[in-house]
This record gives C-alpha cells, structure tokens and sequence, in this order.
C-alpha cells in the first residue's frame, strides 16, 4: 500500500478518493485535509445517487475537496487524487470539451480562487515622520502616487493615534481633487469600517451595502445567517458567502479601485474572498483598529519584527508613522487625540458635532486613570469607567446613558504600551498650564517642578510625600476629581482632616490605603459629592460626636450617585438611618464588608438603585435575619451582584419585583440550594461554582472571562444547587454556568437564547438530567460538548416551528443509543400550536369540498337501517375509524406553523444531521396534520416507522415522495387531503421493493377528492393486510396500482378481512390486477358507481363461511366475473348481498333518497 507523503510546511493536504458502484449509479466520495504532522484538520463523506462513471464520482470528489478547503482553512492546500483521469483533466492548460466539461471547468476555477487567496506577497517596510495628520496624509497620498502597479497598503502608528481619522480624511481627500492626477484618480472610492468587528459575513455585508447591491442580493446575508443559527454557527466565525462575493466583484472590477478599510478584528483578511480584486492598479490601504489609548501593531513586534511578514502575508507595504514625542508638542499631541474623537462622533449617531470636547474629556480623563493607576494599585476601580466620566460631569444630558455606553466600548482600559507612562508623554500632557489632569508620585522626575497655585481638573497623589502643606490644599481646591491611591501596607496613611475643605467643586473622590476620622470624615463637607470611593481604609479616630454634628456629618450623602465600599469596615455610613439619605444613590457596590442579609435594610430605601453589587464578604450571615422582603419597591434595580455569598441558601423572594433586572450574578454563591426567577426583562446570569470574578463592569455586562478564577477539574466543592429554573425570563440571552456537580434540572423556558452554546455556557455541569427549553420562540440551535451528554434524560424542546431545528437534536439522540447504549426515546413536535390536532369523528368523516356535486351525506341510505337517524347523525357507512394516537416511544409531529420542512428533506449526504435522517433512522410514529406545505415526506427508508397519520393538509401532494420505502410500517392513515394525487409515489429503491409494505395491516382513507390511487404494487402480495376503509375519495381509480417496473398478475392479500368502501364513485377494481383475498370476511360499499370487481376468494380456508356483502343492486348487477375455475372468483363464494331499498332513476342524483 502507498504511504501517505506529508505535504510541506505551511500547506495543507487534501485527499479526496470516491467509489462508484455500476449496477445502481450511486457513488460515495470521501475528503481528509491534514497539516505536515499528519493531524486531521477536517474530514467528510459524501453520497450522490445518480453518477454516469467512475471518472465523474472523482471529479466530484475533487469539487468536493476544494470547496471544503475554501470553506474550513486559511492556509494554501495540495489536492491529491488517485485518479489519473481527474489529474489530467484538471492540469490541462486547454479547455475540456469532454463529457464532464462543466464539472472540470468549475474545479478548474476553485483552484484559482485559492491560488488567488493565498498569493504571499513580499512585504516591504517604510516609515516617515510628521508631526500631525495633514503631514500623515500627504505622505500615504505620496507614496499612493508613486504605487502605479496597485497593492495592499498596511498603515500603522504610535498607540494607533489617529489611524483611523488618516485613513478617513485620504478618501476625502481624493473625493473632493476635480482634476486629480492620473496616478491619484480612482473610479470607485470605497470606506469599510468594521471598527466594531463582528465577524468577515459582517464585513462583506458593509461592503455590499457601500456599493448598493441589489435589495435580492443584500436578502442572501439574512438567509444564510439564518442557517448558520441553525447550524450552531456561532457569530464571529461566519464566514464570507460566495455567490455575494461573486457579486461584488462583478461590480468593482470595471473600474480602478482604492478600498480604505478599518480592521477591528486581530487577524488579517483577504479582501478577494469577499469579492473585492486585488490586482491591476486598485489600492488597498487598511489598518487594525485599536481602542484608544493602546500599543500600535508594529510596538507589538518592535523586538521581533521578523514576525510581521508571517502575520501580513497578503500586504505589500507596511507604512509606519514615526512620530517622535520629543519634537511632538503638546498642540500636536491634542489635535491628534481631537481628530481621534471627531472619528468616535462619526460612529455613534447618539453624539452631535457639538459633543466633540466632551469624547476629548472623556479620553483625556482615560488617560488620567492610566496614569494613576498603572502600576496595578488599585487596578480593579478604572472598571467604572463611565460612571467617573458622569459624575464628574463630563457627560450630561438626556443621552447621558446612551452616550456613556457607546464611549466605553472604544476606550481600553487596561492600556499596556509603558510609552503613554514616559515622562516625556506625561510631560506633554501634564506640564502646561492648561493641563486636564496631574499625577504626582514617588517616581516622577518632573514631579518636583510642580509648584503654585495651578488649575488642575483631575487630580493623582499616589506619593505620602505629596499630601501635606498649603499648597498642595491649594492645588486640590479646584479638582473635580481627586484620588489619593498608595501602595498596600498594614498601617494606611493618616489624611489631615481638613485637606480637602476648600473643595467646593469635588464630585469624585477615591481613596486607597488611607486613615481618616469615620466620625468626623474629611469630605463631610463636599455637598457637590457625586462619587465616592473607599478601598482598605480604616477609622483612625474613636472621640464621640454630639447629635446635632452627627447628623450634619451626613448631608453630603444625599447628592451621591455611586458608593463603592472595598475592604473598609465602617458600618455607619449603611445605617438605616445613613440609607434614607441616600435617595439618589444610583449604585452601591460592597466588597470584602458586609454580606447579602445587608439587603435586609434596603425595603422602602434607595428609591432609584440601578446597580446593586454585595460581593465577597468576610462576616457571616446571620440564620435569623429574613430577607426575602428586601427588593420590594426596586424597580429600577438593573444590575444584582452577590458573588462569593456562600451562606446563601435561597434567593429573597421579593427579587421577582424587581421587574427592570438585567444582569444577575451569583459566582461562588455556593450554598444556594435552588434557583428560581422569572424576572421578564433578565438578559444575563451567571453562576460560576468556582468562585467570583476579580473585576467586574459598569456596564450592564456578565463578568469578563479574563478576570473569572482559572477552571479546574474539582468536582468535590460543595455547592449544593440542584435546580435552576428561569422560565419567564424572555429576554435572557447570555447565560454562564460553571463548577456546579450537582445540578440535575435546568429550565429555559421561554427564553430569548438564539443558540444554546453548552460547551461555552455550561462549563463542568456533568450531572445535568433535564434541560427543558419550552416555547423558547428564539432558539435555532444547540451546540453540544463533549461531556453534556454523560448524565442527560430529558430534553423538552416541544412545539419549534422551524424544522431546522432538529439538527440540534441529532447530537443527544445518537450518542445515547451510540455511546450510552440507551433506548431511545424522543417526542418532536414541529408546530406552532402546542395542542394536537385532533378532530371528532363527525368532523372526520365529512367529505372535503369538491368541484362537482356533493350531496349532503349525513342522510345518504337512511333506508337501510330500521332506526331512523337525525339529520347530523353518522351513518355506519360514514363511520370512519379512530386515528391512531398512542405515540410510539420515538414520534414526530408536524403541524401548523411549521416551516423549511422542504430544505430538511432534501437529500445532501446520506449521513445529514437533519430531520429527514432522524425519520429514516428513528421515527416510530408520525403525525402531520394542518400545514401547508406540498413538500411531500422525505424519500428515504423508514427503518421504525409502525404508524402515520395525515390529516388536514390541502397542498400535500403526495404525502410520500418516490423513493421512499418502509418494512415495517403497520397503519397509514390519511384524512382531508385536498391536493394529495397518492398517498406513497412509485419507483420505491430496488433492495426494498420486496419488502414494501410487507407488515402493512390497515389502510384507511377519507376524503381524499384528487387521489388517484393510494398506493403502488411492489410485490405480489400484501401478507399482513387486514382492512381497507375508505370514503370520500371522489377520484379514485385503484386503491393499489402497478408500479412501471411490477407487471405482476395476480396480487394476494393473504389476511385482508374486512373492506369498506364509501362514496368513490370512480373506482373500478380495488387492485389494478386481479386480486385474491382468501380470507375476506366482510365487504361494504355505497356510492361506488363504477366498481366492477370484486376480490377473488381462491385458497379460503375450510370452516370460513361466505363473504358479507352490502352494496347498491345496479352495482352489484353491474359486477364482471371470471367463474368458480377462475381463481375463486364468482358470485356464489359471496352471501346474498344486502341492498338498499333504493331506485336509480336517471333523472335522480346519486344519493337522492326514496321513501
């Protein structure tokens, strides 16, 4: 055997083989990609059913393999194929005029598409120096001019200042030059920002909406995302769609191109997977978008620079804007962050021109948190972002929320670049008179330069030498924001008591590591007081204060908006008394202090708390203190942290009031015993058995998963929960549970979760036993991981509309009977009623409109029963057997409402994890019943089906497509089929033909105006057949028909004992062909016009006595006959039959009754 070759470093090698077989023209190919080291990137299996040759089945094998490549890797692949024939046709330079000349064709152009994709190109570097973005932009307009054979562009710059807004103001540039120079004149100038990344799908969706692409095409985004949600697809790996592609190229191509294009992703992209051309003269300038203040892409490799090219294989030039801080003035420096701010306006539509020096505070005062916080003391308080830039009065207005939102997602607040902490950085930012904001610390050389009476906003004291002496009180008399943050020490420093008195403009104030009087606080007079920060402080003064001075030490707690208490014991600012000051605290976060029974003080206090964080306490909870009343009157909570309350058992029941709760997290609160909420608005919850974050966000946001406790494999901590229940909660959609062993039954029922990611949101969950997700209207799909299946019983995911779905159900069905060796059991129900359909009887049995004239049957042959029925009564002959109802223990259900059951029955791989294979496979009974599709059911083998049952189902035509074949199935029943022609299609698969139909024991059938015939004839004989009931089926001919390929003549139906027949006017035999029913004990029919034969009774049994028949005399008369020596066919095998008292005249309608 030939040894498999690994390809080269760098490549990926795809195997593709098929096999055909000759006698029925299937074939099966087969694809596997692996890397140098032989480890499998992919693999796929694939089965077409109609192929003319050998050659062609690997051809497709390799269009296969190319378009699995270009869907799945990123790398450049080797194509190999055992087929010398395929090689060949697919290596000629010439063009194939061969029998498979399209096929070749289009693997022909695959394989330049990824040639095209993966074309490394030599990157060149080049720098240049300007001191603001006008120099900036006429050195890349420059360098455009010069670059007459076209490329791809990389721009960079320190800290990425200004990239951006560069890149922005060169197509304006262009746009607005008249005559420009031939080297700069571009017929198409086209902006991407995907500043914001989502995903490439996303991206390509901005540029077919930047060219205007027709409303058609644009509508594929929406399609095909709506598979991936169904696929499990998850957001950012959507990748770019190739008929779009197409598209946008068709349109770019006809003219010379420059494309401007901002990359908020950290990877490189290929521009021609998304259509646009990278060839000829067009220009592609693009850059890594980076949250301001950052660390440029190219500081990143400074040291390693022989990276770069390996990470911009696909760029031509890397152009790196040098700037120099030390020939940068301070003016440079602010127009950069200006113009940096006027691109942030640009995006959020929330923010006018006027709020300009608004984003440039906001990023300055950025900055000033760096700066004071950088070397990690006191890291965790630069997470409440917005709330300084509100408090302190940056942000006001109507859409102070909306806007503080859009600017926290494009600022970083855990800076890494130690150039914005260089002296000559700090210097030109904070040695001017005009200066925001001043830092004063231990290390800074400049430091001692700062002496008088200067105008600082924000002000820095992290140094214990800084904080005495009039001038310094001087200097913060005019802050609006103060923090005083020194480094950990068992003995905080002592803060003079009137330091800052003359604050008369303080609105936000942290202190870190200090001693000040809690009686007598040194900020009792700050009545402009917005926010307040207090982090391992301690009381440092015991002297008693008179009642009168009590209470006006306290005023100032009205005006705050945020209260942050970390490690500091000092429980009388939280006195009941203390909290009815507090009526307009917005947020109140507690850590390291008290624990949750502190709610207990909340009831009828706090009116308009948004935010609410009780955190890692270090005092027990008291078994005595009840506070389940303590949300009462909450309703404008949005925000409930109680991480690390491990002596919590039950969650208050009070916190189903607060009704505006978005985000709840319950980290480490390992000694709940249940959780139940309904709170309708809840979008985010969390609980991570493996303890707290160690940071959290102002934002209304779970904790960030770098800041959660690293994962481990300890199932042994004690957290009792063995419930969750959040049914109601309609708008959860992110949801975080980890470390919880002893979880049985999780309920989302109701919830918005579009795809139920069980690797990511359930982390170490491995006692789950039932997951119930009813009437969960959003969801589209499960992913599954790979221990979410060692515990599970019960998945209750009834009443999904969208037949999609039951992808997601592929995983735990077959991993249960595969890995478990469980029986399985499933009941889908595809509808969007969560009742059954179900009729009575009467309903049942009365007749669909037809085209011609129907006479009412209620009353049809009232004469032949000696009881005299009402009007609406059922006559015996309309009496129509009750629909089988007792669902097997694997069943399907498809009803009104539901949708894509066409795409769901296509054939595309034999193995396709849908719900057609889940029928061929599984499926014991099913029920469809009020839709409106025509898709018939799926041409496959019904290896379980025992039962079906169709009923109410105008457009259904048939009901089972050709192809499709059961040996097992015992009942089909069939009601209120407008449109249906048959009930199962002709040309069933060879290797079943003998074996249709071979357990089948009852067919009933009604109402049925259009069919034709019910069901094809396979085999010579129906051995298990029992009752044949059918009314109301106008155009019927045969009730069992030849197939094209069965000539056969004769048809037993060896156990046939019972044959209604009620109102088919057009039937003429029940079998095309002579039929025998030797042991046929009954036949009934009226309205049966044309019926001319009857079964033949040859091979009865001995003992059996004739056969009962009940029909019309003009029928009975009108019967054909072959003899007694003719098969047992003749009158004389049958009893007398019984005849209506009733007179066929001709002038009278069938039906008319005489009495």
């Amino acid at each position: 055997m030939k040894r498999w070759v690994c390809p080269r470093p760098g490549r990926i090698k795809v195997n593709v083989d098929a096999a055909f077989q000759p006698t029925t023209g299937a074939a099966a190919v087969g694809v596997v990609a692996r890397d140098e080291s032989g480890s499998v990137k992919f693999s796929s299996g694939r089965f077409f059913f109609s192929c003319t040759n050998a050659e062609e089945a690997e051809l497709l094998a390799c269009r296969e393999g190319l378009n699995l490549a270009i869907q799945w890797l990123d790398t450049p692949i080797t194509l190999e194929s055992d087929s010398l024939l395929a090689v060949r046709a697919i290596n000629e330079e010439t063009e194939n005029r061969g029998q498979f000349a399209l096929l070749v064709k289009e693997i022909k152009s695959l394989g330049a598409e990824l040639r095209e994709r993966y074309k490394i190109h030599k990157t060149i570097f080049q720098e240049f120096q300007a001191r603001d973005s006008d120099g900036a932009r006429g050195a890349i307009l420059d360098i455009v001019q010069r670059s007459i054979d076209g490329g791809t562009i990389f721009f960079d710059s320190w800290g990425a200042l200004a990239v951006s807004s560069v890149l922005r103001s060169v197509a304006q540039e262009l746009l607005s030059r008249k005559d420009p120079p031939p080297e700069l004149y571009f017929g198409r100038i086209i902006c991407i920002d995907c500043s914001m990344w989502e995903s490439e799908r996303v991206m390509q969706r901005r540029i077919a909406e930047e060219i205007k692409l027709d409303h058609k095409t644009v509508a594929i985004f929406d399609k095909e995302d709506e598979e991936d949600d169904f696929n499990g697809v998850d957001l950012t790996s959507r990748d770019v769609i190739r008929h779009v592609a197409k598209a946008i190229n068709r349109i770019l191509r006809e003219k010379r191109l420059m494309v401007i294009l901002i990359n908020g992703s950290n990877e490189e992209v290929v521009l021609n997977r998304f259509g646009v051309p990278e060839y000829d003269d067009n220009i592609i300038i693009w850059t890594f978008r980076r949250r301001f203040p950052t660390k440029g892409w190219f500081e990143q490799y400074v040291d390693n620079t022989e990276q770069i090219p390996s990470k911009l294989r696909h760029t031509n030039m890397f152009l790196y804007w040098k700037m120099l801080l030390s020939y940068t003035t301070r003016s440079d420096l602010t127009a950069l962050v200006r113009e940096e701010a006027a691109s942030i306006l640009a995006r959020h539509p929330c923010m006018q021109e006027n709020d300009l020096a608004m984003v440039i505070d906001c990023y300055l005062y950025v900055l000033f948190l760096h700066h004071s916080f950088h070397k990690g003391t006191s890291q965790p308080w630069t997470y409440h972002g917005a709330n300084y830039w509100i408090c302190d009065g940056i942000i006001q207005g109507d859409k102070t929320r909306d806007i503080s939102k859009a600017l926290y997602q494009e600022v970083s607040f855990e800076c890494d670049d130690t150039s914005f902490h260089s002296d000559i950085f700090k210097e030109k930012t904070m040695m001017h008179p005009d200066s925001s904001y001043w830092i004063f610390g231990d290390d800074d050389e400049f430091s001692s330069m700062i002496t008088g009476n200067r105008p600082g906003r924000w002000i820095s004291i992290t140094s214990k030498n800084k904080i005495s002496g009039d001038n310094v009180k001087s200097i913060l008399a005019k802050a609006s924001s103060i923090i005083l943050a020194f480094e950990s020490t068992n003995s905080p420093h002592g803060l003079p008591n009137d330091l800052i008195k003359q604050c008369n403009n303080l609105r936000v104030l942290i202190l870190s590591y200090c001693a000040f009087n809690f009686l007598s606080p040194l900020f009792r007079h700050c009545e402009t007081l917005r926010f307040l920060g207090l982090d391992h402080c301690r009381n440092n003064h015991t002297t008693e204060l008179e009642r009168e001075e009590y209470t006006a030490m306290w005023a100032y707690l009205h005006n705050l908006w945020v209260l942050d208490l970390r490690y500091t014991d000092w429980g009388e600012i939280l006195s009941e008394e203390n909290m009815d000051l507090m009526g307009n605290i917005v947020e109140l976060n507690i850590e390291g202090f008290m624990c949750c029974q502190f709610t207990s003080r909340l009831e009828g206090r706090l009116p308009n708390l948004e935010r609410l964080r009780i955190v890692k306490p270090l005092s027990r909870a008291e078994a005595s203190k009840d506070i389940d009343n303590s949300f009462m009157g909450k309703a404008k909570l949005e925000i409930l942290d109680l991480s690390g309350n491990n002596d919590i058992e039950n969650l208050p029941t009070s916190l189903s009031k607060a009704k505006n709760l978005q985000v709840l997290v319950l980290d480490g609160c390992n000694g709940l015993k249940n959780v139940v909420l309904s709170n309708p608005l809840l979008r985010s919850f969390s609980f991570d058995g493996y303890g707290p974050a160690s940071n959290w966000m102002s934002m209304v946001e779970l904790p960030p998963e770098s800041s959660r406790p690293i994962c481990s494999n300890d199932d042994k901590k004690d957290v009792k929960t063995s419930m969750i229940s959040l049914e109601g909660c309609t708008q959860l959609e992110k949801l975080f549970l980890r470390g919880l062993p002893n979880l049985e039954e999780l309920d989302l029922s109701g919830c918005a979760i579009k795809i139920l990611d069980l690797e990511t949101m359930m982390v170490n969950v491995r006692r789950l036993k039932r997951l119930f997700l009813l009437g969960c209207e959003n969801l589209r799909a499960i992913r599954w991981g790979s221990d979410k299946l060692l515990e599970l019983e019960l998945l209750c995911a009834c009443f999904i509309e969208d037949a999609r779905f039951a992808r997601s159900l592929w995983v735990p069905i077959r991993q249960t009977e595969k890995q478990r060796g469980d029986d399985v059991f499933f009941d889908i129900r595809i509808t969007s009623s969560n009742v059954c359909g179900e009729r009575t009887n009467e309903e049942m049995s009365k007749p669909c409109d037809q085209q011609h004239h129907v006479v009412a049957t209620t009353s049809l042959y009232n004469d032949v029963f000696t009881d005299v029925l009402s009007s609406y009564a059922l006559t015996p002959m309309e009496a129509f057997p009750q629909p089988p109802t007792s669902q097997l223990d694997c069943h399907v259900e498809i009803g009104d409402g539901s949708r894509n059951m066409g795409s769901e029955f296509e054939l595309v791989a034999y193995y396709d994890r849908n719900l057609r294979t889940l029928m061929r496979l599984y499926v014991q009974s099913l029920h469809v019943h009020d839709t409106s599709t025509s898709t018939a059911m799926p041409s496959t083998d019904y290896n379980q089906l025992e039962w079906c049952r169709v009923e109410r189902c105008p457009y259904l035509d048939p009901v089972f497509a050709s192809g499709a074949a059961s040996n097992v199935l015992e009942t089909i029943w069939a009601s209120h089929l407008r449109m249906a022609r048959c009930i199962w299609s002709k040309k069933s698969p060879n290797y079943m033909r003998f074996y249709n139909f071979v357990y089948l024991r009852h067919l009933h059938l009604s109402s049925c105006p259009s069919l034709q015939f019910a069901l094809p004839v396979w085999s010579s004989s129906f051995v298990n057949m029992e009752t044949l009931h059918i009314i109301h089926c106008s155009s019927l001919k045969h009730v069992f028909e030849l197939d094209e390929d069965f000539k056969p003549s004769r048809v037993v139906f060896t156990k046939l004992t019972t044959i209604h027949l009620h109102d088919v006017p057009a039937l003429r035999q029940i079998c095309e062909v002579k039929m025998y029913a030797p042991a046929l004990e009954t036949i009934r029919t009226r309205g049966c016009w044309s019926l001319r034969r009857l079964p033949a009774l040859e091979g009865r049994m001995p003992g059996l006595g004739r056969t009962v028949v009940e029909m019309e005399k003009d029928v009975w008369d009108a019967l054909e006959w072959d003899g007694v020596d003719a098969g047992g066919h003749d009158p004389s095998l049958y009893q007398a039959p019984v005849h209506s008292r009733h007179y066929k005249g001709k002038c009278l309608l069938r039906g008319t009754v005489l009495r």
